[in-house]
């Protein structure tokens, strides 16, 4: 990927060989962003994508022969195809996640000692995983300080490097496509592309143990398996230091200072925290390491094991680096104060993050009365206080009652600090909209209006047509939601409105409207409808994979894809959305069904078990509209299109498109709808791998 930390505009942009010979990518704006610093006056200068995966800049001399000027093989981003050479000059970089393509932390390379190694490199640390840094590299059957630095992979699924190491892939033989990938985890895997739907599938990889990975969890939390996979939790006292990144570890929820009343250690079990080791003690107790540990400042704590050659053992440990449990003979002993050290939970051995938000308490203040000199009976005062602590707590909930009755509940006064985005008063939005007086939206439980606010942001205002239970339900659904997501294909949300029965969303204004407006109209030509799909699928596998508390959208439809200003699609309302913490099931419980008739999936009529694949059933459905230019109904889009697109695909299509598209393009787009709308939901993709589906076919 060129320049991939500053990608180009998404419209407008180009990629051209100049008659100076220089090949240059120019951003919309008219700016050379990247190129390949390449001068020839020559005119049999060339270039050309080989069938090897390699795009080429070279001059044709005689002989068929080349001069390679410039070519993509030399400058890897994160994979390696057959026969590409890997040497002492590239490197691989993994990406930050499946969506975002820019650089990430994990780094194939060749080390100044000869050895192929994955690094693990953020702006904080830098520390190699692999191969295992605690063997010899002798003994891990490596050779260190060889003059020459290549590594291959073959044709075959053999790989060889000069520093020894080797490996063949499963199904080793000429065939296949394959390659080989840095993934985002900071694994490197080997890929085949076989089976029904030509998915790649796994068939090799560098780590078994996906928590023995460096900066995993980042730092204070500690990496652990689980029937989902890997998890990170935040150790006893520590909290998520950023919500959507758990790179970036955690930090303490309280003061882990000591003076007060000194400090404690507690213990994980089969745990280990590696690196960053102070000092190192062989034959030695608990006691001698818990004292050597109290008596240093700079101590966070220490593992402590047995080794039937050195007796007990520990490490002393400056900071809480790369930790992980289960399969580990040691104990971590972890120091802070007595005080958070003795409501530690043994039997619970780390506390997993959790955004929700603890339900305030009513609490009756102490209220500090006068000493009155009176001789009258004790029994009398006690009869009057009870009396006046009766008529209190009844007032206290009277008042409660009536607050939560005019929706001034106390989960409302929460909002700021759990969403993160401004809480606006209905007179400013009202003047705001000029007394709400330009529609641009309507739906069956809100209105939208057109705004500009103080700052001259033009904004869209969703205002809530339903203040009963039912429409203060959604209100808080949505809210609640949009504050914890961050992503170029989900509307952005500035804030909202909870005044007395006034219930109002503030998002960003979409110059274009919605995709169900730009398709009546007839508006979309095939390459933009073609980037509407992707987006949407990006934004959706946001929501389902991404998000620290993954998000069911349930009414996934193109009255709530919204378009920019260069029609880029941003997924909205999320009133009908439900939220999903990682840790547990792949289920959701829903007492009610959710959605818009003909985009809802089987399993909400035949009250099966609801998944994510309910959200992959919905975009299928749109992405068969934009293809068809016509609406589902109630359900007869799909059967009409799998009856008809197998003799010709041109008979499903849209007429505004025809001759637009190119059809084998087109035939994969439906084969992928098709399958994101099986009526068995462990038949449809993931969402991100629908997104890697999109990618190939472009």
């Amino acid at each position: 990927m060129a320049n991939r930390d500053a990608p180009v505009n998404g419209k407008k942009s180009r990629l051209s060989l100049q008659k100076d010979g220089n090949l240059v990518l120019i951003d919309a704006g008219q700016h050379v962003i990247w190129s390949t610093q390449t001068q020839s006056k020559s005119s049999s200068l060339e270039l050309k994508l080989k069938n090897t995966g390699n795009l080429v800049l070279a001059l044709q001399q005689q002989q068929q022969q080349q001069h390679v000027l410039w070519q993509s093989f030399d400058y890897p981003t994160d994979t390696l195809l057959p026969n590409q050479p890997f040497t002492r000059n590239t490197q691989l970089v993994s990406s930050r996640s499946s969506t975002n393509y820019s650089s990430g932390y994990y780094k194939l390379i060749f080390d100044h000692d000869s050895i192929l190694r994955l690094i693990y490199d953020n702006l904080e640390t830098t520390s190699n995983y692999w191969p295992d840094p605690k063997i010899r590299t002798y003994y891990a059957g490596r050779f260190e300080y060889i003059d020459a630095r290549t590594a291959q992979l073959d044709s075959y699924g053999l790989f060889n490097s000069t520093d020894g190491f080797s490996f063949t892939t499963t199904d080793y033989g000429l065939g296949p496509q394959r390659m080989m990938r840095l993934d985002t985890d900071g694994n490197v895997r080997a890929y085949t592309q076989a089976g029904i739907g030509m998915k790649w599938e796994v068939t090799w990889q560098a780590i078994s143990q996906i928590c023995r990975i460096d900066g995993t969890c980042g730092p204070n939390s500690l990496c652990t398996y689980s029937n989902y996979g890997r998890k990170c939790s935040c150790l006893h006292g520590f909290k998520m230091a950023h919500s959507q990144d758990w790179s970036a570890g955690c930090e303490p929820d309280q003061s882990m200072d000591c003076k007060e009343d000194g400090c404690d250690f507690i213990a994980l079990p089969y745990a280990e925290f590696y690196g960053y080791d102070i000092r190192f003690h062989v034959n030695t107790t608990l006691d001698a390491c818990k004292k050597d540990c109290l008596h240093d400042n700079n101590c966070r704590g220490f593992n402590f094991a047995y080794l039937s050659d050195k007796g007990f053992f520990c490490f002393l440990k400056s900071s809480l680096h790369n930790g992980y449990q289960n399969g580990v003979y040691s104990t971590i002993y972890i120091k802070m104060p007595t005080r958070l050290a003795s409501s530690f939970n043994n039997r619970k051995a780390v506390g997993r993050s959790s955004f929700t938000c603890p339900r305030p308490v009513v609490t009756l203040l102490a209220r500090p009365y006068e000493k009155i000199n009176d001789t009258r009976p004790l029994g009398f005062m006690v009869v009057v206080g009870c009396t006046i602590g009766f008529m209190e707590i009844v007032c206290i909930l009277f008042f409660w009652y009536c607050s939560s009755k005019h929706s001034s509940t106390v989960d409302q006064l929460y909002f700021p600090a759990s969403t993160g985005f401004r809480k606006f008063t209905y007179h400013e939005l009202k003047k705001a909209s000029h007394n709400f007086s330009e529609e641009i939206g309507k739906g069956g439980a809100s209105v939208v209006y057109k705004a500009r606010l103080k700052d001259n942001r033009i904004a869209a205002i969703k205002k809530l047509k339903n203040s009963g239970e039912q429409g203060e339900d959604e209100f808080q659904a949505e809210i609640s939601t949009i504050g914890r997501m961050n992503h170029m294909n989900l509307i952005e949300t500035w804030g909202y409105c909870a005044e007395g029965n006034n219930r109002l969303v503030v998002y960003e204004y979409m110059e274009n409207g919605s995709l169900a407006n730009n398709l009546r109209l007839g508006k979309l030509d095939w390459a933009t409808r073609f980037n509407i799909v992707l987006g949407t699928a990006k934004g959706l596998a946001y929501l389902h994979e991404e998000c620290l508390e993954w998000i069911l959208h349930c009414d996934v439809k193109p009255h709530n894809i919204l378009l920019d200003g260069d029609y880029n699609p941003k997924v909205g309302d999320f009133g009908l959305s439900k939220r999903w913490d990682r840790g547990g099931s792949d289920q959701w419980k829903f007492s009610v069904m959710r959605g818009t008739r003909g985009y809802m999936a089987p399993e909400w009529v035949l009250n099966l078990a609801i998944t994510s694949k309910v959200d992959v059933f919905s975009y299928g459905v749109v992405v068969l509209e934009m293809i068809a230019g016509k609406g589902p109904g109630d359900g007869g889009l799909i059967d009409w299109v799998r009856g008809r697109w197998v003799d010709r695909v041109e008979d499903i299509v849209d007429a505004s498109i025809r001759g637009e598209y190119d059809p084998v393009m087109m035939e994969n787009l439906v084969r992928i709808a098709l399958q994101c709308t099986e009526e068995d939901s462990e038949a449809r993709p993931t969402m991100s791998n629908v997104v890697s589906m999109l990618l190939q076919i472009l």
